[in-house]
C-alpha cells in the first residue's frame, strides 16, 4: 500500500513551482496530481486482494466499473453557502476519481463545518470521536475539516490538541484549493496540513461542481458579510463583502440552464448588498431583472436580506420580474426596537413592520419567512411579548426559531445580563407554539387553487406519490412518479395539513 509514495518523483515544493499561475489551472493541475497518487494507491490495494474486503463487494464493484480509485464522504453543517461549497468540493474529488457514499467509513471524510451556534460546534466534536474509531481501523483514511468553525483560532489549537488524528484543515476563504491541500498532505505524510486565510479578495469558481439536484443549483453572487450583528460571528469567519462579476453570474447561470436547471437560488450573506464593492457598481434589484431576462430559467429565488438595505427598488423587481418566486426570508431576530438596537441590526421594530407593509401591497401573495432569536442578553419580559406581537402581525408562513448563542469574539458575548437558561427555555416554547399555529393557518390560503409545483423527489412516506414546492417554498404531495422529477406540473390542492397540502395533478 505504500509503493505510491516511494514512487513519487517530487517533494510538494518541487510540484507547487510546476503548476500553472492562474488559479482555475492551478487548481486543475492539482486535481490530476492527486488522481495520479489515488489512482496507484487503489491499484495496490486491488493487486493485494484487500480492496474487496475494505469496500464490500458492491461498492467495490461500482469503483471497478465506474473506473475510480477510492471513496469520499461530506457531511454539511449550517447554511445554504455551505451546502452549495460542499457541492464545489464533491466536484473537485469526483474528478479526482473518488466515489461519493453515505458512510463516514471511507478512504476520505470531509466535514464542511458551521459555527454559528455552539451546538454546531459541539456535533463537529461528537462525529470527530466516532471518526478516531474508525481510522483505528483504517489508518490511511484522510478526515479533513473546512469551514467557519475553522476560521476560529481557539477551534485549531483544539483540534491539534485533543484531535491530533485529524489531517488536514482549511477554511471559508481556500475551499477551491482542495485538491492542492490533498497533494501537500499525500505527500507530506505524516501531520495536519493546515491553510487557514484571515480574507481574501480572490474568487474562484471556475472549478468542477457536483450539484445534489441536476433541475436546481444555488448560485453564490457575493461572500461574506460587512453587517457586524452584535451577535454574529459570520463577518470575522466569512470576511468582508466581496461581490461576483455580474457577467461572471449570467453566464454561470446560462451554463446551469444549458444543463437542465430550472430554478436558482441566489446566495450571500446579505444580498441586498451584492454589487457596491464592484468596479462598475450594480445593485441587486438591476441583477435580478437580468437574470430574469435568461432564457429557459423558470424560477428564481435569494437569500438572506437584511431588512436594513431592502430598497424600493429591489421591491420593485420582485414585482415586476415574473421568474422571482413569490417568497422572501426576511430575519427579524427581534420584535424589540431596543433589542434590535443591542444587536446592531440598524432598524426598528416600526420600519420593519413599514417594510412588510410596502413588500405585500407589491407583491400580494408573497410568503413571508424569517429567524428569530429568543434570550438575547438583556431581553426582558417585554421585550419578549414585543417579539410575540411581531409574529402576530406579520404572520409568517414559517419561522426559524433560535436561542440565543454566545459565540466568543462577538460583542454580545461580552454583554451583561445574559438571560437565564430556565426564562429562554419558557420563552422558546412559547414563541415556538405561536409561529407553528399561525404557520398553520397562513400555509393553507392555496387550498382547492392550481398551483405550478416543481417536483423534487419521490415520497419518502407514500408510494406512488411525489414530492415539490409551490414558488411560496409550500410543500406539496401528490400522485406521480420519477419521470415527474425536475419538471413543473399544475397541481390541484385538495387538502391543507397545516404545513404542506396533498394534491393531484391536472
Amino acid at each position: 500500500m505504500n509503493n505510491y509514495k516511494n514512487n513519487r518523483m517530487f517533494h510538494f515544493d518541487e510540484i507547487s513551482k510546476m503548476a500553472p499561475a492562474e488559479e482555475g489551472d492551478r487548481q486543475r493541475y492539482f486535481i490530476e496530481q492527486v488522481r495520479t497518487i489515488w489512482k496507484q494507491k487503489f491499484e495496490d490495494l486491488a493487486a493485494s486482494g484487500e480492496a474487496k474486503e475494505r469496500y464490500g463487494e458492491a461498492v467495490f464493484a461500482r469503483l471497478m466499473e465506474e473506473g475510480r480509485c477510492g471513496t469520499f464522504h461530506i457531511a454539511t453543517f449550517g447554511c445554504q453557502m455551505n451546502a452549495r461549497d460542499s457541492e464545489k468540493l464533491a466536484g473537485i474529488l469526483d474528478q479526482i476519481g473518488l466515489l461519493e457514499v453515505d458512510s463516514e467509513n471511507a478512504d476520505f471524510v470531509l466535514y464542511n463545518t458551521c459555527t454559528v451556534r455552539d451546538n454546531a460546534n459541539q456535533k463537529v466534536y461528537g462525529r470527530l470521536g466516532y471518526l478516531h474509531t474508525l481510522k483505528r481501523k483504517r489508518p490511511d483514511m484522510i478526515i479533513a475539516l473546512c469551514g467557519c468553525m475553522m476560521q476560529e483560532p481557539t477551534v485549531i489549537e483544539k483540534i491539534k490538541k485533543s484531535y491530533s488524528f485529524v489531517d488536514l484543515i482549511f477554511g471559508t476563504h481556500n475551499i477551491f484549493k482542495l485538491a492542492e491541500l490533498l497533494e501537500r498532505k499525500l505527500t507530506a505524510g505524516k501531520g495536519i496540513v493546515i491553510d487557514i486565510w484571515e480574507g481574501t479578495e480572490q474568487i474562484v469558481e471556475d472549478l468542477p461542481v457536483d450539484r445534489k439536484y441536476p433541475f436546481k443549483s444555488g448560485v453564490n453572487i457575493m461572500f461574506g458579510c460587512n453587517n457586524f450583528c452584535s451577535y454574529c460571528i459570520v463577518p470575522y469567519v466569512r470576511g468582508r463583502e466581496r461581490s461576483r462579476k455580474p457577467e461572471d453570474i449570467i453566464d454561470e447561470i446560462k451554463r446551469l440552464v444549458a444543463d437542465g436547471v430550472v430554478e436558482v437560488m441566489l446566495l450571500g450573506q446579505n444580498v441586498n448588498s451584492y454589487g457596491k464593492n464592484l468596479e462598475t457598481p450594480i445593485t441587486f434589484a438591476q441583477l435580478l431583472r437580468q437574470i430574469n431576462e435568461i432564457e429557459g430559467l423558470e424560477r428564481i429565488r435569494f437569500m438572506t436580506s437584511h431588512p436594513k438595505d431592502l430598497s424600493e427598488e429591489l421591491i420593485a423587481a420582485m414585482r415586476d420580474c415574473k421568474k422571482v418566486c413569490s417568497h422572501l426570508h426576511l430575519p427579524l431576530q427581534s420584535g424589540s426596537s431596543r433589542i434590535l438596537k443591542e444587536m446592531n441590526r440598524r432598524y426598528t421594530k416600526e420600519d420593519y413592520l413599514a417594510l412588510v407593509e410596502r413588500i405585500r401591497a407589491a407583491v400580494p401573495d408573497i410568503s413571508l419567512t424569517t429567524d428569530i432569536i429568543v434570550g438575547f442578553p438583556g431581553e426582558t419580559e417585554e421585550d419578549f411579548e414585543e417579539t410575540m406581537d411581531m409574529v402576530r402581525k406579520v404572520r409568517y408562513d414559517s419561522a426559524f426559531t433560535f436561542i440565543y448563542s454566545k459565540r466568543t469574539g462577538t460583542p454580545a458575548a461580552a454583554m451583561e445580563d445574559q438571560v437565564p437558561e430556565d426564562v429562554v427555555k419558557v420563552r422558546f416554547d412559547k414563541l415556538l407554539k405561536e409561529v407553528q399555529a399561525i404557520s398553520a393557518e397562513v400555509c393553507g390560503r392555496d387550498v382547492q387553487t392550481v398551483q405550478k409545483v416543481l417536483v423534487e423527489s419521490l415520497d419518502d412516506h407514500k408510494d406512488g406519490y411525489v414530492t415539490g414546492r409551490m414558488e411560496n417554498n409550500t410543500t406539496v404531495h401528490f400522485p406521480g412518479d420519477a419521470s415527474l422529477i425536475g419538471k413543473i406540473v399544475n397541481v390541484y390542492l385538495e387538502e391543507s395539513k397545516g404545513f404542506y397540502y396533498m394534491g393531484r395533478p391536472v
